[in-house]
């Protein structure tokens, strides 16, 4: 793939999507947004995760996964570069933390065939922030499927995400992580902020285009 792909992470609250269009407005990427409210679970999954998990995070892949073969085919494979506020690595952290292990074992083989052949974006940005943090992040932006969220759901959450990205890591040694300190940063409302990150991403940007 020669188009740049970038695909910003974290827990929900991160601010992810702002991070993404605001990529997407400086570097004229084409934006990809995940489906969230969509979901016709996600509702009923805050409610009683136990109940509602399988079919939550199953309605996630398949749809996530429409995005990126719609993005391989109208935007990647014409060298037009994209920025997604999800990278499709995701489902497994919330699945491996929502499903019982009999469920994540059919979900994981699923995941597997769906995702073989897919794009794969060639930087990752990953915004962590502490559990109090997101919390007033997902309350300033007052999506009601969103208020039942336990802060240990949150806090596991984190948690996951930390380990995940660590082995990412370890197992892309090719592909760039810019992580960014979201207690410390407001790429929102400071102009700052947001700059230094712009800077960063150009930086592995040119880096990236002259390892190619």
């Amino acid at each position: 793939m020669n188009s740049n792909f970038i695909a910003v992470e974290g827990p929900i609250g991160a601010g992810k999507t702002s991070l993404a269009k605001a990529i997407s407005d400086h570097f004229h990427f084409h934006l990809l947004k995940e489906i969230v409210e969509e979901n016709p679970y996600l509702g009923k999954f805050y409610e009683n995760i136990d109940e509602w998990a399988f079919q939550t995070e199953m309605f996630f892949l398949t749809h996530r996964f429409k995005q990126l073969e719609d993005i391989q085919n109208h935007f990647l494979h014409w060298n037009k570069p994209v920025v997604s506020d999800f990278h499709m690595f995701k489902n497994l952290i919330f699945a491996h933390l929502t499903l019982r292990m009999d469920y994540y074992e059919k979900y994981a083989k699923i995941y597997s065939i769906l995702t073989e052949d897919l794009p794969e974006p060639n930087m990752v940005i990953y915004i962590h922030a502490d559990v109090d943090t997101l919390l007033k992040r997902i309350a300033m932006r007052g999506r009601n499927f969103e208020q039942s969220i336990s802060p240990d759901y949150l806090k596991q959450l984190s948690e996951r995400y930390d380990i995940f990205i660590e082995e990412f890591e370890r197992e892309h040694p090719n592909v760039p992580i810019l992580r960014i300190d979201g207690n410390a940063t407001d790429f929102v409302n400071n102009e700052h902020d947001l700059k230094t990150i712009l800077e960063n991403v150009t930086f592995l940007l040119a880096k990236g285009a002259n390892n190619r």
